[in-house]
């Protein structure tokens, strides 16, 4: 009788949950292309700040980011109002952003000239505050999930909902830039940025609240933990022995930082202005097409990654497919050795004299760049749900449920090395002498090329050469998850008739003993 309670303990999501919690990624993805992928190019193009300032001082900020977020996890965990514990984070962390950065976008270039130090200030100052605000959301999308649902079948398919709700974000802003481009202003324009940054803020906003409707049941203590909402404090004096004891979640930390690392510097702006307008040539007709076979790649991996995960787990999902991801971007590398300027059969090449024209160069480095693409993004989102499964060891291995703290410390040290995307790229353009951060219209210069193959090739698969190095320890496979999640049902329901933690934890502590009752 007991080991059908603890079986219907498992916490399972309605679909629509499952779709809309996620958009809360997408909310904050919006940002993630808003101010970090533009940031530098703003404050050098528009208000004349210096190339390495500007991005040394994004690294700085990412840093700061990085060390506020175990602070509000901290927070985060220790607060359960009526309005729950996840849904005030997310307002008060989207109020934040959508302020400064109108303040940031539309009213500091209005700032005049001949007081530069005021600039330089404000772009300073408004940018910290950012961050704030950033921290406060970010840290819900992995917080939230443990109170979502801790089904090992459903919790994969957050990775596809995730994505698709990062693409609702990220993807429109990728998608409208260009667009704004050709036909408003240039990157260098105060103009671009004023009319892009109110449609940026907008639709976070109503992302922000679909992703509150979808968490709104679940924010609730009865999901809280082993204990509810008795569930006890947790010291901050604790907080490190847990992680120093967490070592799914020190792997986890490692291969996920590694690879938002590489993400951050392949997909920066000033790197594709490079390879599509100053090495190819076209930068119009090639950087949307080449974007969208990307996601149109991404499909049938997304497809494939879940089952992958609901059969064997998500480590043998992620193994997989960074695998295939490796291997692909071999061809990439190899077809970007191989170019050479001003030779059109070693040149992408999509569109000509305003009609369809395609070489085997582009057909081999579309196939190569989509196949490896589509593999990683498939699973470029994997880790969030996979700091679910860390926070729910930590239950079952001490009894705590942090989730906050556990979300926001796998944060803090992808932020502290995906931080560096933004230096990397200016100290890597400062190196072949440009002064000012290149854009699509930017001429071709000795060494692009260089610059190119080592941030958009070579980092990427270095991190994912380290990730399969790291994960091969990882100890949360696909059954000992479910053997994790029977066994805190039972610890839960113990609880709920009566028992304490310490005496639940005693009683059950591998899925035998529940299954010996």
């Amino acid at each position: 009788m007991e080991n059908q309670k603890a079986a219907t303990g498992v916490n399972r999501a309605k679909m629509y949950q499952l779709a809309l919690f996620p958009l809360n990624n997408g909310a904050t993805n919006v940002y993630y292309v808003l101010i970090l992928s533009y940031i530098s190019t703003f404050g050098n193009n528009v208000l004349a700040i210096g190339t390495i300032f500007a991005s040394v001082m994004v690294t700085g900020m990412r840093v700061f980011d990085a060390v506020t977020d175990p602070i509000i996890g901290a927070l985060m965990d220790r607060t359960n109002g009526k309005f729950g514990k996840f849904r005030p984070f997310m307002v008060i962390g989207n109020v934040i952003m959508a302020l400064s950065t109108f303040v940031l976008y539309i009213l500091t270039p209005y700032i005049p000239a001949d007081k530069q130090w005021l600039r330089y200030v404000a772009f300073v100052l408004l940018y910290a505050i950012w961050v704030i605000g950033y921290t406060f959301q970010t840290s819900v999308t992995r917080s939230g999930q443990t109170v979502l649902t801790n089904d090992p079948n459903q919790r994969p398919l957050f990775t596809i909902f995730n994505t698709v709700g990062s693409m609702a974000g990220m993807g429109v802003m990728q998608f409208l830039a260009p667009i704004i481009r050709a036909n408003v202003a240039d990157y260098s324009s105060a103009d671009f940025y004023s009319f892009l940054a109110p449609i940026g803020i907008i639709t976070s906003i109503v992302l922000t609240i679909l992703a509150m409707i979808g968490i709104w049941e679940k924010d609730n203590p009865k999901y809280f933990g082993l204990g509810g909402a008795a569930q006890e404090k947790i010291k901050l004096s604790e907080y490190w022995e847990i992680i120093k004891n967490n070592n799914p979640m020190q792997r986890l930390m490692v291969a996920g930082a590694g690879c938002k690392l590489a993400l951050s510097i392949a997909t920066n702006v000033t790197v594709l202005c490079m390879l599509y307008g100053c090495m190819m040539g076209n930068y119009d007709s090639l950087y949307l097409p080449m974007m969208v076979m990307g996601y149109v790649f991404s499909v049938p991996f997304f497809i494939l990654t879940v089952r992958t995960s609901q059969k064997k787990g998500q480590k043998a999902s992620l193994m997989k497919y960074i695998t295939l991801a490796l291997v692909s971007y071999v061809g990439v590398l190899v077809l970007l050795l191989l170019w050479k300027q001003g030779n059109p059969a070693v040149n992408l090449t999509l569109w000509n004299n305003g009609a369809f024209s395609i070489n085997l160069y582009t057909i081999l480095f579309v196939l190569f760049f989509g196949i490896g693409y589509g593999a990683y993004y498939s699973t470029a989102d994997m880790p969030i749900p996979m700091v679910a499964d860390c926070s729910d060891y930590e239950t079952y291995r001490s009894g705590k449920y942090i989730p906050g703290v556990m979300g926001t410390l796998f944060s803090l040290v992808d932020k502290l090395v995906s931080s560096l995307s933004a230096t990397v790229v200016g100290i890597a353009v400062s190196v072949i002498g440009l002064e000012n951060l290149p854009t699509a219209e930017t001429p071709y210069s000795a060494g692009m090329n260089r610059v190119v193959i080592i941030l958009f090739c070579l980092i990427p698969m270095a991190a994912w050469i380290i990730t399969l190095l790291v994960m091969k320890g990882y100890i949360l496979t696909g059954d000992k998850m479910k053997e994790i999640q029977t066994v805190n049902a039972a610890r839960k329901q113990g609880m709920e008739e009566g028992m304490t933690m310490e005496e639940a934890m005693a009683k059950w502590k591998t899925i035998e003993d529940v299954k010996g009752v």
